[in-house]
């Protein structure tokens, strides 16, 4: 007989996964069973400090009460009536996270993928509805080390080929150019553009930050040429960075923002897509759906994510801790750490490969109780919730230097 869950350990799990699993993710060797705030607990006990927060999806920490409290209480009246019916929580949703952006539409999906799936259809329809694109002639201009989720489409105009070998045939209609490049990109832009698709924050290729005045560029270079900008801030938004959105640290205001992973509090899978009325308008009865896009728990808990942000509280707390990652990363540098990228409470962090790859460095950060994920080559990404104190971002710092020193 099997055992219960409770009374088996790390490997038991681990094993029974192989055979029943397909092998998409890579996971560090840890099996999680409980969590709260910044911190998780495993299988036998064992506390780690949680700085990935899912890639930003908990943004607000493991557990959040407000979050929590939000659920439980729709829970009990409300989950689902799919969009052929209207819901009492769906436009409240909608309004306060049009006004937390400054935009005026929102069309609610479930994840990010959608989320980036759904802005490339609205951008393709509003090119030949309001441009005057000729029919299947649009294009979208994207960067290049650029990662907005692995659907065919999205993998399409991927540079990263373990997201595309032996995915083809791909979808057409895209240009790939450098990121932070505003000539490529001027270069790219012609009559046939639908939009420009970019993060304003490279997150999977290791928190690459732009140029001061690119994003403005993009904006400015976007008007002129008469197509969208679509900013995917599903990794880099709602708080992380030091403001609500990462195109704030340059006044921009995108045409259409792609939002998803922290919007869900971590609890369930919420995205959206916002935008001009011109833009989102362009949709009519029958031309996209999710059943469970905009579902009245998405929607209350979204809400309870928007109240939080509405404060400023946590994106304040980014900015000031923020400035403890940036000076303790600055004192690494040199001693294990060839380089660092950082933005409020989101980090890419260069570990000299003579100490090991970034997987090996995540392996060892996890014995020590820090848990961090690895990209690509020496690189490791740190997000810690933005909960974290400053006492718990300092101890993760020394850990980092403890093992870097180990390494050497």
């Amino acid at each position: 007989m099997t055992a219960p869950a409770h009374a088996r350990t790390s490997g038991d799990l681990i094993r029974a996964e192989e055979p029943v699993l397909a092998h998409n993710y890579h996971p560090l060797p840890v099996v999680v069973a409980r969590a709260e705030g910044t911190w998780v607990e495993d299988v036998e006990g064992r506390r780690y400090l949680d700085m990935l927060a899912g890639y930003s999806a908990l943004n607000f920490g493991h557990r959040h009460p407000v979050l929590i409290e939000a659920a439980h209480r729709q829970l009990d009246r409300l989950t689902l009536t799919s969009r052929a019916f209207h819901n009492d929580r769906l436009a409240e949703f909608a309004e306060r996270l049009a006004a937390l952006t400054g935009l005026d539409m929102v069309l609610p999906m479930n994840t990010g993928a959608e989320a980036v799936e759904s802005g490339i259809k609205v951008a393709r329809k509003w090119a030949y509805d309001v441009k005057g694109v000729p029919a299947d002639q649009a294009t979208i201009v994207v960067a290049a080390e650029n990662f907005h989720g692995r659907t065919t489409t999205i993998v399409s105009f991927s540079t990263d080929e373990s997201a595309r070998a032996g995915f083809g045939p791909f979808t057409p209609g895209f240009r790939i150019v450098p990121y932070n490049d505003l000539a490529a990109l001027e270069a790219a832009v012609d009559e046939t553009t639908a939009a420009v698709l970019i993060e304003p924050i490279q997150g999977e290729a290791g928190v690459l930050i732009p140029d001061e005045g690119y994003l403005a560029g993009v904006r400015e270079l976007t008007r002129r040429k008469g197509c969208l900008f679509i900013a995917d801030e599903i990794q880099s938004g709602l708080g992380r960075t030091g403001r609500t959105l990462a195109v704030e640290h340059e006044d921009v205001v995108p045409d259409v923002l792609l939002l998803g992973k922290a919007l869900g509090g971590g609890i369930v899978p919420v995205s959206a897509v916002v935008a001009r009325r011109e833009v989102l308008g362009v949709l009519h009865p029958g031309e996209h759906g999710s059943t469970f896009g905009g579902n009245p728990l998405a929607a209350a808990v979204g809400t309870a994510v928007v109240e939080l942000l509405e404060t400023g509280e946590f994106q304040r707390r980014a900015a000031e801790l923020g400035l403890v990652l940036r000076g303790g990363l600055a004192e690494l540098v040199g001693k294990g750490v060839t380089g660092f990228r950082a933005r409020g409470l989101w980090a890419g962090v260069d570990v000299d490969p003579a100490i090991g790859t970034g997987r090996e460095i995540s392996e060892r950060l996890m014995r020590e109780g820090i848990l961090v994920k690895d990209t690509h080559g020496s690189t490791i990404r740190l997000a810690p919730p933005l909960t974290i104190t400053a006492g718990e971002l300092r101890s993760a710092l020394g850990v980092l230097e403890k093992v870097l020193g180990e390494g050497n």
